[in-house]
């Protein structure tokens, strides 16, 4: 890599990402880089050298969000508890869409809520601003199901997408959870259900304890385990989800745990289109940049002329997986 200063990815970076042409496949994952101002503050850093970014989680009422300790460092990772901190809906269309460079990437939207009504009425509020496409934060608990998850089961994942695929002719990308027994069939279902993209995966629940105190260090208790620590598991998954969404054209930002260029060829060859970075963001603000070289300098060894030509390229070989026999012991 030259100069951490340049602006741009190289050319042969260019994906096509649910309709939607952006200049690398990076996309700056949802509550790590707030509503797409804070990061040009990084002296080095541009918008332009990623190719979208997903805004902070949005409700349709200001929220926020937990007590503290929201963050918390873990071996190779990090917990969050943050609550969906946001100014609502109506702040976010009113007053922060308007501060944005749209000539510089792609904007994609979180919409959360607690009920399907929620996810609706947000969504359709999106629907009618310049935002590029809307993720559907599923990992979201449904108030009127006693705090169930939505993203935890395939039927309950299958209404939302339903739900605000009927309100927006936007790019529609469902951020699937990791929390749940079989995430091929959720996908299944959020496709049916007339997903574009799927996001893959949310982060993992996790928590930690102050042994001096005997309590819990967050003050949810519990949190969303991100960072290294859950790339093996977020690789997996992606392999897992990636023939049902292959077959129907539907893309993957594949995310969890990437912090290098050789992070994100993993994610690619295992079938994403596009790779999603946020804890590194935390310790590496220029990690996009390197990120950017080193997968255009993987093309260029490897005499590929663009990141679709190895995606979903893993190779078999002479092996043969055998699901009902993988575990040591």
């Amino acid at each position: 890599m030259n100069d951490v200063d340049a602006t741009l990815p190289p050319a042969s970076l260019k994906v096509e990402f649910c309709g939607l042409e952006l200049a690398s496949p990076i996309v700056l994952l949802s509550g790590c880089v707030g509503f797409g101002e804070e990061y040009t503050r990084v002296e080095g850093y541009s918008n332009r050298q990623v190719g979208a970014i997903v805004l902070k989680g949005t409700t349709l009422e200001p929220r926020l969000g937990n007590p503290p300790h929201r963050l918390w460092e873990t071996p190779m990772g990090m917990l969050n508890a943050i609550g969906l901190q946001n100014p609502g809906v109506d702040a976010v269309i009113n007053q922060i869409l308007p501060a944005l460079d749209f000539s510089e990437t792609r904007f994609i939207a979180n919409v959360c809520g607690s009920t399907i009504e929620d996810y609706v009425e947000v969504t359709r509020r999106f629907n009618d601003s310049p935002i590029d496409a809307i993720e559907i934060n599923i990992s979201c608990p449904n108030i009127k199901e006693g705090g169930v998850a939505f993203g935890n089961h395939p039927e309950m994942s299958g209404r939302v997408v339903a739900a605000c695929r009927a309100v927006t002719d936007k790019p529609l990308i469902t951020k699937l959870s990791p929390n749940q027994t079989d995430i091929a069939e959720n996908a299944r279902r959020c496709i049916d259900a007339g997903t574009d993209a799927l996001a893959v995966i949310n982060t993992i629940m996790g928590m930690a304890i102050n042994v001096e105190s005997r309590q819990p260090v967050i003050g949810n208790v519990q949190g969303g385990l991100s960072g290294p620590a859950i790339k093996p598991i977020a690789l997996l998954k992606v392999h897992q989800v990636y023939d049902v969404a292959r077959s129907h054209n539907v893309a993957i930002i594949g995310q969890g745990g990437i912090t290098s260029a050789n992070d994100a060829l993993e994610f690619i060859i295992a079938g994403s289109q596009t790779v999603g970075v946020g804890t590194a963001l935390f310790y590496d603000p220029l990690a996009c940049i390197k990120i950017n070289y080193g997968l255009a300098d993987y093309l260029q060894r490897h005499g590929k002329a663009s990141i679709e030509q190895i995606v979903g390229s893993l190779r078999y070989d002479d092996i043969t997986p055998d699901p009902e026999n993988c575990l040591a012991g």
